[in-house]
């Protein structure tokens, strides 16, 4: 693997001059008194939770193996891709990585992590023990996977339905703009028709992604950036604009990230709270809305439209969730593939659920859960799903599309969307998404 590739893969990263700590003897031998690192995001949601899982799933190993885990977080995307970077580099650092799907292409870009060989999925258990959507993203093709499932978190809208009822709306809308009237009427009181976390990380993209998929744009199309498409434009008017010019997001949001989304919804300040999975269910379950909220799919009519036109696609989530993969540096592969089989089992699959809320990837511990109707909505989003494009470059597109949104901040908190200044940013995240598609090549 050269240098070049590595590079073209993580494009617009930035090289850290420090490594990460290696990984100890050269043995893969399963024997005690070794240590696995592991490095997965920071779960701003349910922190006591995670750091309590950490010591358990440690525990847990080492009765298994002799061996103990050590795990390492990240905050943010930008935060994982450089910590990638840095490790594939160096040629050190964490044994397993837990990253999103989205950024499964890039990982596989690199060739820098092991492809699973059919003895490797023998070992974790055989791969049809898990859902076949959610191997998906696991690879560019079954013979050529990195990525073992971890979690699966298609995105729904949560409804108050309490609010809803009292407003005479029988079910959320099934078009953005529907979506956006009901919020208009549900604004009232000292409450807000949505809740909408700007200043995350990760869920802006996400918006402009579905609402430009589902007009028939898709953001990368045979190694072409379409980010400077005009449905792009108008879905960024539209998302931005709820708290800038509609009113039915609290002018707080521009600051909050999903965990204060979730919170406001859960208060019942808000009618409607989109872009979240599963894992607000505990959150809400436990919050002043519990017994008086459902789920629903999101609206799949993109802006300024009634229906969905014929080259639009019904994308009512990403294909998401996290997957699992194990560096070619590693010096334990057998412990690293074990690590992976127990995180994966049922009983941990369950218990992970049960914690925070994310759905498994094993197809027993998910058949378990079939019969909670609270899941439904999450089924049905789950199969109508669409995989974000497997490019080494994806997670540079991903980044230019929450970079527009960061540098809007200005405006929204003026309470006005500047066209122009969109333009500017468009034209800047095009650039940007494309330079890094041709270095992906």
């Amino acid at each position: 693997m050269t240098a070049k590739r590595i590079l073209g893969a993580l494009s617009g990263a930035v090289v850290l001059a420090a490594t990460l700590t290696g990984c100890g003897s050269d043995s893969g031998s399963t024997s005690g008194g070794e240590t696995l690192n592991v490095l997965i995001g920071a779960n701003s949601i349910y922190p006591e939770q995670q750091r309590k899982w950490f010591g358990d799933i440690s525990a847990a190993f080492e009765r298994e193996s002799g061996a103990k885990v050590n795990f390492e977080t990240f905050a943010t995307p930008n935060d994982e891709l450089t910590k990638i970077q840095t490790s594939v580099l160096s040629g050190q650092g964490p044994d397993i990585y837990a990253i999103g799907t989205t950024f499964t292409p890039t990982v596989y870009a690199t060739g820098a992590f092991l492809e699973l060989t059919p003895d490797d999925w023998t070992r974790l258990g055989g791969r049809d023990r898990f859902l076949p959507a959610t191997l998906g993203i696991s690879g560019p093709d079954r013979d050529h996977e990195v990525g073992v499932p971890f979690t699966t978190r298609p995105f729904v809208m949560a409804y108050n339905r309490e609010l809803l009822a009292a407003a005479g709306i029988d079910r959320p809308a099934e078009s953005w703009d529907g979506l956006r009237e009901q919020a208009k009427r549900l604004t009232t009181g000292g409450r807000h028709g949505m809740a909408v976390a700007y200043a995350d990380s990760y869920d802006p993209w996400k918006f402009i992604w579905a609402m430009s998929l589902q007009a028939g744009n898709p953001l990368v199309d045979d190694g072409r950036a379409r980010l400077d498409d005009p449905v792009v434009r108008t879905a960024y008017q539209t998302y931005l604009g709820w708290l800038a010019t509609d009113k039915v997001v609290a002018p707080a949001a521009v600051g909050w990230k999903n965990a204060q989304a979730i919170a406001a919804f859960g208060a019942g300040k808000a009618a409607f709270l989109p872009m979240v999975s599963a894992t607000s269910k505990v959150t809400l379950d436990a919050s002043a809305v519990a017994g008086k909220y459902g789920y629903a799919v999101m609206p799949t009519v993109p802006p300024g439209a009634t229906t969905r036109p014929a080259d639009g696609q019904d994308a009512t989530s990403i294909l998401s969730g996290d997957n699992l993969v194990v560096a070619k540096y590693t010096r334990h592969r057998d412990l690293a593939l074990a690590l992976v089989k127990l995180l994966t089992s049922p009983e941990q699959q369950r218990r992970y659920y049960e914690t925070f809320g994310e759905l498994p990837t094993d197809a027993s511990a998910a058949a378990a859960l079939q019969a909670d109707p609270a899941l439904a909505a999450m089924v049905d989003s789950s199969a109508r799903s669409v995989a974000t494009p497997f490019s080494g470059a994806w997670s540079q597109v991903q980044l230019a599309l929450v970079n527009v949104v960061v540098q809007s901040v200005p405006g929204l908190s003026a309470g006005r969307v500047d066209d122009g200044r969109l333009d500017t940013l468009l034209a800047q995240a095009q650039s940007s998404a494309q330079a890094a598609l041709d270095k992906a090549k």
